[in-house]
């Protein structure tokens, strides 16, 4: 999950989002009614967030705790994706960002669902990461405190597959393996 912040009517927002990247752009989607992809729209200046928090790192001073982590800013203006082609490209990264394998099997928005639709485009032109790894790094003098260093590694592992209480098909493919993948 990113986080997409702007600015609107003098007020800062940020709000979680779905997302997928096609080459050197970041897509979003929405309702065309929310004050978020209204401004995106109007090519407000957007700043999209991304965090994957790997561990918690425990050193021997509090002043050196830390946390593992990988993260990506994106900044730019947004720009509304008006080609139909696109527009549909953008929809299905989308789905498959979340559940590769999943477009062949869903079926696609219609008319109504597509305009009913906003999808925003952020260039990657401005994007930065940053990311830490390892263990503490304590001051000399703190090495030989009798005090318990080190990382405790975090994972969020997905959960077996639950069916629809309506489901009359069999499970997936792509879903079994995306369970397996811990």
């Amino acid at each position: 999950v990113g986080h997409l912040a702007f600015v609107a009517d003098a007020q800062p927002y940020a709000i979680p989002m779905l997302y997928a990247r096609i080459d050197d752009q970041l897509y979003i989607h929405g309702s065309p009614l929310s004050r978020l992809l209204e401004g995106a729209v109007s090519a407000t200046q957007l700043c999209f967030t991304l965090t994957l928090l790997d561990g918690i790192v425990l050193a021997r001073s509090a002043f050196h705790h830390s946390l593992n982590y990988r993260s990506v800013v994106v900044l730019g203006p947004g720009r509304a994706v008006r080609d139909r082609a696109e527009k549909l490209a953008a929809l299905d990264a989308l789905v498959e960002h979340v559940m590769p394998g999943r477009t062949g099997d869903a079926r696609g928005p219609d008319t109504k669902e597509l305009g009913a639709t906003e999808v925003v485009a952020l260039s990657l032109k401005e994007a930065s990461a940053k990311a830490r790894t390892g263990p503490p790094i304590d001051a000399a003098e703190d090495y030989a405190l009798p005090i318990w260093p080190g990382e405790i590694p975090l994972s969020l592992p997905a959960g077996d597959p639950r069916p629809d209480d309506r489901c009359t098909v069999p499970l997936p493919d792509y879903v079994r393996r995306y369970v397996r993948v811990h």
